[in-house]
């Protein structure tokens, strides 16, 4: 058992509330409640799940003070009228069950409204914008995606009056009396992430001449308002605190760290008990998504959380990919007072218990594929790649058989390990064969790929070992084996089939397959491999040299940086996730990495936000990215293709990967069914999902045995 972490796990204070430990369930926009506002069966499941898992505090996300107008998804809950109250009510009765406290965090959309837009209300802005004079976010989005974010109406824009003012700080007021009314122990005020308080705050975004506009004590002027009239409602001891950019990122004459230490001495003397120290980035640009208040950099909020808590007497709030060990040594040293989670918790929302019991190697891990937020921003509800429990807590929750039965699942893949811990855990007694030497399926090399993987990867890898898990390694299953075994079902979770599409050239020695290419990198003996290989890898894979290396992902990603058998010029044909990643991997090791493929769509598989993120870093590595390539032939050192001009055209190349070509592949559900067993089959053997399909869909049929 790992010590405790003491900082992390220690009572706090913000205002006239104490938190039972500092870890803070940040606010997110989740888009769980109902169509009408009302917070429902769904939401309330979400957040009290969170309150069972052991949180300090749990902030929501997107409390409407004025909705409909203002709600930046269809589905908010709403502060803006009496109706609300019960369902509000019943939300902090779940929370306060399980020990922890609840904040309504008030929210404006501003010009983010996005619902604003799509039911033909005008968006409220503190001045007409400046358009962004270049835009990339449509290069990585796919067809789907841009049809739903930029398909619907234009957005029409009111610039706010005097008297829109005036009612913005009423509503704020109002919805914070209605939160303390529902039983919420403090309200957040939203003035970050480009909403309306934002816009004011923002210089760039902020180009009013009255009184509201110009200095920054005249843009705090909003702000400063909604604070003072929320107090003459609430009175001094409800804990009222908010949340500030420390920064726009990307956007020139935009809110700086200074303007925000000096906003957040401003709100302190108006009387708020904290800060959330967040920031925000310049929309436009694809690669900025992941660069502020959800950062793929680890901690990358906390230099400027520092600096503003050095500069207030109140508590700061802040998050950003920090992990609860750094989180613990910057609340010793002052950096920060309380430790905001947001993807962290929605993969694992028994995090606290397991912080506080001093297990923190039971975290199911967060990989940072964006999954969550990107669901947000295609209108939809919230889910996680790792956690398929997340927004199905009550569905998918893990409850005892009163059935028990022998089930056997064929395939230690993500898929296989997932579906076999979850059965076990409702009491089923379960056989795990893998035909392989170890568990992980191509989880393994997708480890080497993207290091966030390999986590879960372990993860998995433990949760099998910890468990009544029957596990049979070098095991391959037939119909003879399931029936010696008595078993009563059996699952198939095999994953896909990677077969070379028909591209002329394919059955050149310098082609590798998907599989050929994951055995080539953590040196696996692989039928018909060794005749397209140099002596020195010819060796290595026979002598197994690099025994000790395979099987964990980190050593073959540090062995590959010196060592790769692999030539310096590579074309992957397949722009998919596979390929995309892949690309990135060989170009960090100084490959000159051309990907092609047809149709203007690449990256599929990646989340949104991930995805523009990494098409942005293949620029800078310098990968010749080609989409709407047709007739591709490999030829001698040469992969050909015609462009969407009709132009023929060729690339010079040494190594070609194929990263398409994957697909479902039911041969053994099908005989096995056809032997007269009962059979259910998931993950890629069904259709290629990755990693949430292979947890979603483990979840989904260990509810149903």
């Amino acid at each position: 058992m790992a010590a405790t972490l003491k900082h992390l796990t220690s009572e706090g204070r913000i205002g006239a509330m104490t938190l039972k430990n500092r870890m803070v369930v940040t606010a997110m926009g989740v888009n769980l409640g109902e169509y009408d506002a009302t917070c429902g069966e769904r939401i309330i499941a979400y957040h009290e799940r969170h309150a069972q898992g052991g949180a300090g505090l749990i902030i929501t996300g997107v409390a409407s003070v004025a909705w409909p107008n203002g709600a930046p998804l269809p589905g908010p809950i709403g502060l803006s009228d009496d109706r609300f109250l019960p369902g509000l009510k019943a939300l902090t009765a779940a929370a306060h069950k399980h020990g922890a406290k609840i904040a309504a965090q008030l929210h404006h959309g501003g010009i983010n409204a996005v619902q604003d837009t799509r039911e033909g209300r005008a968006l409220w802005v503190p001045s007409l914008p400046v358009p962004p004079a270049y835009s990339d976010m449509a290069e990585g989005m796919l067809t789907e995606e841009l049809q739903v974010i930029a398909g619907g109406p234009r957005p029409e824009l009111h610039v706010v009056s005097q008297d829109d003012i005036a009612t913005l700080v009423a509503q704020f007021a109002d919805a914070a009396e209605r939160a303390r009314s529902a039983g919420f122990d403090g309200a957040e005020i939203h003035a970050g992430h480009g909403y309306i308080l934002s816009g004011f705050l923002s210089p760039v975004m902020n180009q009013r001449d009255d009184e509201y506009g110009g200095s920054l004590e005249n843009r705090a002027r909003l702000l400063l308002q909604i604070i003072a009239a929320i107090r003459d409602k609430v009175g001094a001891d409800f804990p009222l605190w908010v949340k500030l950019d420390a920064g726009e990122y990307g956007k020139k004459e935009g809110i700086t760290l200074t303007d925000a230490v000096a906003t957040a001495r401003l709100a302190e003397a108006a009387g708020v008990d904290a800060i959330t120290a967040s920031a925000y980035h310049d929309g436009s640009r694809g690669a900025l998504h992941s660069e502020s208040n959800i950062p793929f950099i680890p901690e990358r909020m906390v230099a400027d959380a520092t600096v503003i808590r050095a500069a207030v007497s109140i508590p700061v709030i802040t998050s950003g990919r920090i992990e609860p060990d750094s989180a613990d040594r910057h609340i010793s040293k002052g950096h920060f007072d309380f430790l905001g989670l947001g993807r962290k918790i929605l993969a694992d929302p028994d995090l606290p218990n397991k912080i506080t019991a001093g297990t923190p190697e039971e975290i199911r891990p967060c990989v940072y594929c964006y999954c969550c937020v990107s669901q947000i921003y295609k209108v939809e509800k919230v889910k996680c790649a790792v956690n398929p429990e997340t927004a199905f807590e009550r569905e998918r929750a893990l409850i005892a058989t009163d059935k028990p039965r022998h089930i056997a699942v064929i395939g230690g893949g993500p898929a296989g390990m997932e579906v076999a811990r979850r059965l076990a855990a409702r009491g089923f007694r379960v056989s795990l064969l893998e035909a392989g030497s170890r568990l992980g399926g191509t989880l393994q090399f997708a480890s080497i790929a993207y290091e966030p993987n390999e986590r879960l990867l372990h993860w998995l890898r433990r949760q099998i070992k910890a468990s009544a898990v029957e596990v049979h390694l070098n095991t391959r299953a037939d119909t003879q084996r399931l029936q010696q075994m008595h078993v009563d079902e059996v699952i198939v979770a095999t994953g896909a089939k990677r077969e070379l599409p028909p591209i002329p050239g394919s059955d050149r020695d310098f082609v590798f397959s998907g599989d050929e290419m994951r055995a080539l990198v953590m040196a696996e003996d692989y039928p018909g491999l060794e005749h397209k290989t140099d002596a020195l890898t010819r060796a290595l894979v026979r002598a197994g040299a690099m025994t000790g290396v395979t099987g964990h992902p980190g050593l073959v990603r540090m062995a590959s940086k010196v060592w790769l058998p692999m030539a310096k010029q590579v074309c992957i044909i397949g722009s998919e996730l596979v390929g995309l990643e892949l690309a990135e991997f060989l170009s960090e090791r100084g490959r000159q990495v051309t990907v092609i493929d047809g149709g203007t769509d690449v990256g599929r598989g990646l989340y949104l936000v991930r995805r523009l993120r990494l098409l942005d870093e293949l620029k800078h590595l310098g990968v010749n990215l080609i989409r709407q390539a047709e007739d591709i032939a490999i030829g001698e050192a040469t992969v050909s293709y015609t462009n969407f001009r009709g132009q023929q055209r060729t690339i010079a190349t040494e190594q070609v990967i194929v990263a398409r070509g994957a697909t479902g592949d039911a041969a053994l559900a099908d005989q096995l069914k056809a032997a007269g067993l009962t059979v259910h089959s998931i993950g890629d053997c069904t259709g290629v999902g990755y990693i949430e399909g292979a947890m979603e869909s483990a979840a989904e049929l260990a509810v149903k045995l």
